[in-house]
């Protein structure tokens, strides 16, 4: 899994990329934004989620 790119250096990942990371659904991810627990930008119909956002959110999983 390789994050997308911008023009600015920042590194995005689309909702299917980190599902399939975590071996959850696409839902598991969309219910994770809809509840906060993964910041993420909505352009048009689709989320980008920010590598550091998605970085901090296994961190803090991590440690519970």
């Amino acid at each position: 899994m390789s994050p997308k790119t911008t023009k600015n250096n920042k590194e995005f990942y689309l909702v299917e990329e980190l599902a399939t990371a975590l071996r959850v659904s696409n839902m598991t991810i969309y219910r994770y934004i809809a509840r906060g627990k993964i910041k993420a930008y909505k352009i048009g119909k689709e989320f980008r989620i920010d590598k550091v956002e998605f970085q901090a959110f296994l961190n803090k999983v991590k440690t519970k």
